[in-house]
């Protein structure tokens, strides 16, 4: 070996010591339940980020939306989980961070970018500390197939006189299922059921809050009556809906088997790479012509840093990014039907993200009631209500007997008016 390699090789080890760690190479992964998003995030969110931070490698690495919060909590336990967690917002996010497995983000540069309001599904119940970045919110209504309609010369309806003459015409008819819905995984009975038609007999945020007061009950009239309108949509939901699953629901829509899709807003890119036909929406019917609507407009997901993170520091470059207006025009135009949350409002250019968000300007909206300190005890009200809500379109159980067990359920831990 000679000692001219000997002084150019020790040069270079000289020099690598003095290069900045900003320029070594990191590797991000993501933990999220949204399988749906993995080739938006794989060939636009995720390109655009490392176009700007070429040393720092994002991988999105998603599990199944039923075993995400369960796959999640025990790699958090096990210390496997990836450096960015997508947030649940609410109760269950702030269960980690109370945890320790979520890290403080306040003061976090591009924070500034939300309002209070957009923020407090991830903030502590005095608003002081934020654990996640706020991504988007998402719409329930329902989508339908507008060939399918305009075959059988019927009109999206409006109010619930109209939606069930609307079932019953395409049930005659005999082509199309009229509910694209199975209830064999539960959440979809909940969440795209109970939580789209709800608000209208509660009144929205008026009866969540009186909930959370204790001054209502899961017992009240406001409250069981959307499980007797549930009850009723079974009649239209397909054979053997009782061991359908969510991917059976999708593919029965996007067949053209099902007429109407009774849906989340996030459907959307979906929905549409998959279908041959134009799809519309209409937002859930009012119960009589004239009375006020009301809408599900849910924080959905945001982005948080695992406290146990080896890059802690290249994570927070990352979640600074997700909570710039760039970030937000790239996610809600390639994820449409996700509504960002940033204060800077974001130009769709799809035509059904558009329609639906601008239900926004006719309803008051309100989030899903489980979701905000009525699930931090045990049984959990969010998941309880996902059986309920099968029970009852599976008919198994009464709409009466479901709202008793769920009232039983939350009396056994919850306090009225007192955070848990």
């Amino acid at each position: 070996m000679t000692r001219a390699f000997l002084r150019a090789t020790t040069g270079l080890a000289a020099l690598a010591a003095f290069v900045p760690a900003a320029f070594a190479q990191t590797t991000l992964t993501i933990e999220s339940w949204r399988n749906d998003d993995l080739s938006i995030w794989q060939e636009k969110i995720i390109p655009a980020f490392e176009a700007e931070h070429p040393d720092i490698k994002v991988t999105f690495a998603p599990s199944a939306p039923t075993e995400y919060n369960s796959a999640l909590s025990a790699k958090l336990d096990a210390g496997s989980a990836g450096d960015l967690v997508a947030c649940r917002p609410f109760d269950a996010s702030l269960a980690l961070f109370k945890k320790g497995q979520l890290a403080d983000l306040t003061g976090l540069s591009g924070l500034e970018n939300f309002s209070p309001i957009a923020k407090t599904a991830w903030s502590s119940d005095d608003g002081q500390q934020t654990f996640c970045v706020p991504m988007a919110a998402v719409l329930h209504g329902f989508m339908y197939n507008k060939a399918a309609f305009t075959e059988l010369g019927v009109e999206p309806p409006t109010t619930e006189a109209e939606f069930f003459a609307l079932l019953d015409k395409i049930k005659a008819d005999g082509r199309y299922v009229p509910l694209a819905m199975g209830t064999k995984d539960q959440w979809e009975a909940a969440t795209m059921g109970y939580q789209n038609i709800g608000p209208t007999y509660w009144k929205g945020e008026a009866g969540r809050e009186a909930l959370v007061a204790g001054t209502e009950k899961l017992t009240d009239p406001e409250w069981v009556k959307p499980y007797e309108t549930l009850a009723k949509w079974a009649d239209y939901m397909g054979e053997g809906y009782q061991a359908q699953t969510y991917p059976d629901s999708q593919n029965l829509f996007t067949l053209g088997r099902a007429a109407i899709y009774p849906a989340g807003s996030w459907e959307i890119a979906t929905f549409e790479q998959q279908a041959d036909f134009e799809i519309g929406a209409f937002k859930p019917p009012v119960l009589a012509a004239g009375d006020k609507c009301y809408i599900s407009d849910h924080p959905d997901i945001a982005l948080g840093l695992n406290a146990a993170s080896k890059n802690a520091d290249a994570a927070k470059t990352f979640l600074t990014w997700v909570a710039s207006p760039e970030f937000a025009a790239i996610y809600g135009n390639e994820a449409p039907g996700f509504f960002p949350l940033n204060d800077k409002p974001v130009e769709l250019t799809n035509a059904l993200a558009k329609d639906i968000v601008s239900w926004r300007n006719d309803c008051e909206r309100t989030i899903r009631s489980t979701y905000q300190i009525l699930s931090r005890g045990t049984p959990n009200l969010e998941n309880e209500t996902w059986a309920e809500s099968a029970n009852v379109m599976n008919k198994t159980d009464t709409p009466a007997v479901a709202a008793e067990k769920l009232q039983k359920g939350l009396d056994s831990w919850y306090k009225p008016g007192q955070a848990n």
